[in-house]
This record gives C-alpha cells, structure tokens and sequence, in this order.
C-alpha cells in the first residue's frame, strides 16, 4: 500500500471550504470532484504526430493544439498552485507532419518547451530522423527524459534515466510521486532497423525485449522498486505501448499484469482513447490505465486529491488558447508556409486512408484509393531498372500502410498535404525479389487482420486475398523480424497482374530504403537482394511526380471508390455460425466489421430474423457516428432501452416522425418504412426512377413512392425472385445489411 501523506492538506482544504476563502470558482470545482488547492494535477498527452494547432469542426474543437494545453495548464496551475502541476508527453511528437519533417523534429521540441513539459518519454517515431539526431532532439529538451528500457548495448546501460521523482508541497506536507518512462520495442521494426545497428548489421541498441517480455517486465519493475526505495510515495508510468494485440507482449496492460507497485499508467502508441480502464497487477491490485488517443483531441489529466485517491479524465472540446504560444507556432509556421501552399496538382475524388462510412482509420487493414495511388506512383515512377527509368513499370509495388498517413480532400493538392501523407522522408528504390519473398512479406504483413498493422501492404500490379479464418502462423524473432511460416498461410490467390504468382520466378519490387533496404515493419527478406533502381526520390516527391506526370496533374475517376479498386480482398472470419454460408455473407462481414451491427449472441447474426424499427435508428445513429444530446422522444420510447438515443437523435433530424400514438421501436420494419427512413436520412436533392417494371408497385402506400423509386433507381432495392418489390413484408437483418452495404458504399463513391 502506498503512504498517504495528504493529512494536512485534506484539513487545510476542508478549513478554506467552510469558511469560503477560496478563489473565486475553485469551491464549485473542488466540491463536483475537480482539483482544489494542494490536489497534484498531472496532465498529458500522446502520439501528438505534430497536430501543433488548434482545429474546429462545426464550431466544436476537435484538436486543443499545443497553446490549447498551455492555456489549460496555466487554469490548473492557478487553481491548485503551479508547483502542483506536471505535464507529460508518452511520445511520437516530433514526427508527423510537415513542420517535423522540414525540421527534423527541432520545431517540435521548440513548441512544446515554450509549453512547459516536463517530462518527455520517446516514442518509436522520435527515431525517425535516426539516431544521432534522436539524440540531439533530446537533449533540447527542457523536459526530463526518461525510459527504463532502453539501452546502449555497447556500453551496457540505460540511455537515459529510469525514472524521476517529483516531490509537491512544502515541509512535513510533500507528496514524492516517481514517474517510470518504457519506450516501446517495437521500435526496432516500427521505426528503421537500421538506425538502432552499426555498420555490420550488429544491433548496438536494445529495448529489453527479450523473454517474451520478462526482460521488459524486470526492467520497469527495477525501476519502480528503486523508486520506492528512493521514497516515491506513488509510482506512475507513463510508456508508449499501446494495447493493440500485434504490440504484445510488450503492452501497457502486459506490463501492468507482470508487474507490482504501479499505481497508474499513462500510455501511448496504439492511439487509444481510454479515459480510465482498470487493470490487475501481479497482485491482483487495481491500476488505472489511460491513453488521450492521437492528435491532441483530448488532454489527459490525472489527478491525486487530498485524500490520496487517483482519478483521470480527458478533457475534449477545451477552445481556450494560450496567445504567447499561439504567436511562437504562428511565426514558425510563417516561415515554411508559402512552400507548403504551393499547388503540386488536384483530385477530383476524396483520397481516404480512414473508412468514409465510420471514419476510423483502414489503410492499415484493409485497401484504400489512396493506398492504391501511393503504391502506383513507386511503381510508375521508379520504373523496372532493366534498361533505365523509362522501360515500363516495375513488376509489383508495396507501400505499408503506416507510412500513408492523412487523407486528400476533393480539390487542389498542395505540397503540404503531399508532405502530410508521406512525412518520412523514406527513399524509393527497386529490388529484385522471388515470388517466395513477395508471398512471405505478404504473409508477414497480414499475419494480424483484420486488426490494424502499420506494415500491412497496400500494393499496385499484384492483388491477393487474406483469409482471416486462418490463424496466423508467421514465426518472427525476438525483435519482431519475420523468420518463417510455419504453417497454412492465409494469404492466398495472389496474383501478378493477370497471372498467379510464381514462386521461383524474379519479379521487380518498388517501394522504400525502410522496407527493402532496412527491413521495416519486420519484412526483412528483401536487404540483400540485388538493387535495380538505387535510392533516389523521397517518398513524397515520387507522389507529386506520379501526379503531375504520369496523371497529367488530376487525380481522377480511377481512383474514385474510397475502398479501392480491388487488389486486396480480406474474408472475413465471422463468428457468426449462422452467416458463414448465407447469401448475404459480404454485407454482414461489411457492417458487422464497421461496428454498425453487432451480432443476436455470440456467435449468432441471425440473418433472416426481422429487423424492427428500433434497430435500424440505431444502425443509423452508429452510421453517423453516434452524436449525443439529442431530447426529443416518444411515449413509448423508454430512457434505459439501447435504441433511445438513436430515436431521439433521428426524431430531432426529422429522420423519423413517429406512427399512431408512438414511435413502436419493437415492432419490426417494412421494406416501405425501411426506404422512408434511408431517404430522409440521405436527403437527395431529386427523386429519380420509376416502379413501372415491378408487379405489385400498386402495393406501395402513397407516403412511400418517392422514397421506393429512389431506393429502386439507387440500387438499394431490388424486386424479390419473383420481381416483386413486397412494399410492407418485413424486411430482415440480412436485406437491411445488404442495403446499409449498397448505401454506403454509394455514398462514398
């Protein structure tokens, strides 16, 4: 247990409570729960990746930017004193977008020293600019640097600090609070390899990665016993882990589950939004566990009240901004922002690495248009090295996922968003590979799909499909390096160009130095092949040339579906028993993996079951990313049921107006009521099409008939095996999700 020594302050509190002799506003926030003086206020962030500014959408702000922390930081600091007050970064700043890439990081580290962080963990991604500068980048840090894992192997120690104490208060009153720092090991293939070898090859770096774990385990927990024994009176550590299933078993919550003595967890790298997850230690002890998520959407704030009890909370939607930090980002980015405004060419279509239908993030598991651009433009522009530049294409083309990071708009493209999209300064080249090595890179690449995999292949000249029902048996080392398949593969029909992949044929690869030359993403098997096309172009100039030379400077209809053009297609590996071999099998795998429906059970869909009208609002209300705050209702609409916010939600967007003297959210839904509620949902400018060709088109009640025929002519609906439309049958979960899949798909193209 640990010692509570906040006595003095509980009193002190309690006396200026009752006796009103607080600053104005702080007796409210101290009695809802917020800090009050004297309480330790810890704020944070993570995986930033350069969003340095403040951004609104429809008035509300989606990014606090870095004068938003500043500004809140100094709310806190007067509200409970500024020696009270500590703030952190779990790491991946420095790199992200432009104003990183045109500094190598330095920009970065400049802003958030004009903030006030105090203490700094790195990141896979402040490697990015390699080692030496690393380095450099933080020793300019006014932060403290900390990790307790990683090591000089050559000198056999820790580069920086294990941890740090920070002691609040005054005299006998002081609270010591020790801070452990972990940096992840998936730095080795989730940054370049070889930036952490020397010349031979040889690794000279290491993150305590061996054991499975238990090296990484003894190395945080060293930390956290020296620090109890230093005096800590709470231990908090703050790693950039991530609780995605690839990272084990080097997570956050590995590492709280092999450990003692945490008393919570700040986390960073799986970009997750946790406000305050509870994990059991090795003692079955409760820890917390948070992660702000990605971009500066949320400030994380952690607090230790008075009492010594430990609450988190994210702070969203925050629009105050510090006006000195302000005016320090507004005169670095006056500097490069003429360059980064330059038009390089335009789209005519939105390029997408998130999913248009959910918004989260699918060029990491799936094809996309944008994906499918970049891995054209290495193939187009690097050419296949036999006889120069100009010869023709190369073979095949990779380009992994995590390095397309930020979608285009529709309209003009600018060098800052080409900048934006490729931020790495990665070097194209081409090799010489087998087919072999292109079966296994594919193998490795999708050894965890559906679940996302920044080294997942995004490909041009090749299609394949990845079969998720086969479990994944790609054998890597103990830095994550691929080492072999050892059994089944669950890439299959891979094809090169029209042709099936030969496995002893010499095909030529375009991609980068991270993946061909330095075995990034762990997809080693190409370092030593022969090189046909040296490293030349960086990433984002080989983008703009693909535009403007190859496209004559317009992205166009090619490139027009969001999902791609069909080079990568991922089975599912439904849990659903009862939809494995139903006709509609590819819509419930498209909306059950978009989180739009979820299952009858466990392991049920129940395709052919009827859909009632509380249901579809909440599909819907999910489709539009589930907004809150809605009031209006029905009678019959009870406050506890799953689909009341949806109805309300609907009922406010006049999406849905109610029938008799309810909304009957149990009663199930016609394929007439179904077309109403999707058309006052789309809201199409015009109703085109007709029901003339269908035999019972006199069944559609009048309300319905501009709602059917746009439905009809927008190839949501069709007739049934007889060609009827059965206007009032019941339409099932399968219809609903065939037509959801239909919608969406049409929407985004």
């Amino acid at each position: 247990m640990k010692k509570v020594k906040r006595s003095v302050v509980s009193w002190a509190l309690a006396f200026l409570l009752v006796f009103g002799l607080l600053p104005g506003g702080i007796t409210a926030a101290a009695a809802n729960g917020e800090p009050g003086p004297g309480d330790i206020v810890i704020l944070y962030t993570n995986d930033v990746h350069c969003a340095v500014d403040q951004v609104m959408s429809e008035g509300v702000v989606t990014n606090i930017g870095y004068a938003g922390v500043a500004a809140y930081k100094k709310e806190m600091e007067e509200r409970v004193g500024k020696s009270y007050v500590t703030l952190a970064d779990a790491g991946d700043a420095v790199q992200g977008d432009a104003i990183g890439t045109l500094s190598q990081g330095q920009y970065l580290v400049s802003i958030m020293n004009q903030v006030g962080y105090d203490i700094f963990v790195p990141g896979n991604h402040e490697f990015d600019y390699g080692m030496d500068r690393m380095q450099e980048l933080m020793k300019n840090f006014d932060a403290k640097v900390i990790s307790s894992n990683f090591t000089d192997l050559n000198a056999k120690k820790l580069v920086y600090e294990p941890y740090t104490i920070v002691t609040y208060g005054q005299g006998e009153d002081t609270t010591k609070i020790a801070y452990v720092g972990i940096t992840t090991p998936e730095s080795f293939t989730k940054s370049t390899p070889a930036y952490f070898q020397d010349n031979k090859g040889n690794f000279i770096y290491g993150f305590k990665e061996g054991g499975n774990g238990q090296e990484l385990y003894d190395a945080v927990q060293n930390a956290v016993d020296a620090a109890e024994a230093q005096g800590a009176d709470y231990v908090i550590a703050i790693g950039h882990l991530g609780i995605d299933s690839q990272s084990s078993p080097w997570r956050s919550t590995d590492v709280i589950e092999n450990t003692t003595g945490i008393d919570a967890f700040i986390d960073g790298h799986s970009h997750s939004t946790m406000e305050s997850q509870i994990v059991e230690n090795a003692d079955d002890e409760r820890v917390i566990l948070t992660q702000t998520g990605t971009k500066l959407a949320s400030l994380g704030q952690l607090v230790i009240k008075a009492d010594g009890s430990i609450t988190t909370k994210l702070v969203t939607g925050y629009d105050k901004q510090n006006s000195a930090t302000t005016n320090f980002i507004k005169d670095i980015e006056n500097d490069f922002e003429d360059d980064l405004a330059q038009k390089v060419g335009k789209t005519e279509v939105a390029l997408m690495v998130n999913d248009p239908a959910t918004d989260k993030r699918m060029v990491r598991n799936r094809e996309t248009n944008l994906g499918d651009l970049c891995a054209d433009a290495y193939r187009y522009v690097l050419g296949n090295g036999k006889t120069g530049t100009q010869s023709g294409p190369a073979d095949i083309a990779f380009v992994n996922g995590g390095g397309v990071r930020a979608s285009i708009d529709a309209g003009d493209i600018t060098f800052g968003e080409v900048i934006t999209v490729h931020p790495f300064n990665n070097v194209g080249c081409v090799v010489e590979a087998t087919g072999q090595e292109i079966l296994d890179a594919l193998e490795m690449a999708a050894r965890v799909a559906p679940d996302e995999n920044g080294g997942f292949l995004q490909v041009s000249g090749l299609a394949y499909t990845i079969d998720t029902s086969v479990t994944s048996t790609v054998v890597v080392d103990d830095k994550k390096n691929f080492v072999k398949v050892g059994g089944e593969r669950r890439v299959k029909d891979v094809k090169v160009g029209t042709e099936a992949i030969d496995p002893n044929k010499t095909y030529t690869l375009a991609s980068h130095n991270y993946m061909l030359l330095d075995g990034g993403d762990g997809i080693n098997m190409f370092r030593d092949n022969k090189i046909v096309v040296q490293p030349v172009l960086l990433d984002n100039q080989i983008l703009i040339s693909y535009i403007q030379d190859h496209l004559k400077g317009t992205v166009g209809e090619a490139y027009s579906n969001p999902y791609g053009q069909g080079r990568i297609q991922v089975k599912a590996d439904t849990s659903f028993a009862d939809a494995v071999n139903h006709w509609a099998v590819k819509s419930i795998d498209f909306v059950t993996e978009r989180g739009l429906f979820s299952g009858t059970s466990a392991n049920k869909f129940s395709p052919n079951a009827a859909m009632t009208r509380g249901m579809l609002v909440t599909v819907l209300h999910r489709l539009e990313g589930t907004p809150q705050g809605a009031t209006q209702t029905f009678a019959d609409v009870q406050a506890d049921k799953y689909y009341a916010s949806a109805v309300s939600w609907a009922a406010e967007n006049n999406i849905v107006t109610g029938m008799g003297n309810g909304f009957l959210p149990e009663n199930n839904i016609s394929r007439e009521q179904l077309a109403v509620i999707l058309y006052r949902y789309a809201a199409p400018e015009q109703t085109t099409g007709s029901l003339d060709n269908y035999p019972d088109k006199a069944a559609v009640s009048a309300w319905a008939t501009d709602a059917m025929r746009w439905a009809v002519s927008s190839g949501l609906i069709s007739g049934d095996n007889k060609g009827n439309l059965n206007p009032v049958g019941s339409a099932t979960r399968a219809e609903v999700a065939t037509m959801l899949e239909r919608f969406v798909t049409n929407t985004a193209n």
